[in-house]
């Protein structure tokens, strides 16, 4: 580039810039800080060597140091003041932590693979992804802007399951395998729901003009849906107990205590002749 060349393309740069709504944290420090929230709260493992031994209030204290620093530069789009907000924030763990207890024992108990539910914490990737949505879920009932969607997006990268912050989802969720599972925004799920992996719980439609509708389906207690079922549409109600079979498809509410299964065809080609 020539030195005009690079004036006008740094001026272009900087009217850019100017233009944005918000600024963001780091990807790195939103992924560091949920894994160090689940790590205090949940510390199971460590790494090797061992980093300095901190008793839990300073622990907390450094979270919410790393929290209000992470909030600096989204104070144009809050409603509250940070400290308000950090207040909110560190009330709601308690509640969460035991949420989070429920839904390891659930895969723990739920998995005939698992051998504990420090594996299940420690280990499984259904309990990260729903750790962090928990917690994102939190912040944006509490009105923080777009950070919810950077810390499930972080859990995403490293589980390969995809969880809205907005959506609802109730107590003792069983995520088994999980690699592929997709919860969109506007999702409701009941209590005790398990759900394998493939499975998709979205929209039929993907206006931007509905972004505002419930666009994803319901999906009541005690619910199981198994491998790379597809379930879509915001009036789509799956009644508590029922079984959606693996790669079934519904875009229609099914009753309670519904078994829903896709039908493989299955077809004997006639053996052709011998040639001699």
């Amino acid at each position: 580039m020539t030195t005009t060349q690079q004036d006008l393309f740094f001026q272009r740069l900087a009217e850019q810039n100017e233009s944005y709504r918000y600024r963001l944290p780091s990807r790195h420090d939103a992924g560091k800080f949920i894994q160090n929230l689940i790590n205090f709260l949940f510390p199971i493992s460590q790494d090797c060597p061992s980093c300095p031994n901190k008793d839990l209030s300073m622990k907390y204290d450094d979270l919410r140091d790393s929290l209000e620093c992470m909030l600096e530069p989204l104070l144009p789009g809050l409603s509250k003041s940070k400290q308000q907000i950090l207040d909110e924030v560190f009330s709601k763990i308690p509640g969460i932590y035991e949420k989070l207890l429920l839904d390891a024992k659930s895969i723990t108990d739920n998995d005939p693979a698992s051998v504990s539910i420090e594996e299940v914490i420690s280990v499984y990737p259904g309990f990260m992804a729903i750790a962090t949505y928990r917690f994102a879920n939190s912040f944006a009932s509490i009105g923080i802007p777009l950070l919810p969607r950077m810390l499930t997006e972080f859990a995403h990268s490293q589980t390969g399951i995809d969880i809205h912050p907005n959506a609802t989802i109730g107590h003792s969720f069983f995520i088994d395998h999980g690699t592929g599972i997709v919860i969109g925004e506007t999702t409701h799920i009941g209590n005790n729901v398990k759900l394998y992996q493939g499975v998709t719980l979205g929209a039929t439609h993907v206006s931007k003009s509905l972004a505002s509708r419930k666009r994803h389906p319901t999906i009541e207690d005690n619910v199981v849906v198994y491998a790379n079922a597809t379930i879509l549409g915001g009036e789509t109600v799956i009644g508590h107990d029922s079984v959606i079979g693996g790669n079934a498809w519904l875009v229609r509410s099914v009753p309670p205590f519904s078994q829903v299964y896709h039908q493989s065809k299955i077809e004997i080609r006639q053996q052709a002749p011998s040639v001699t």
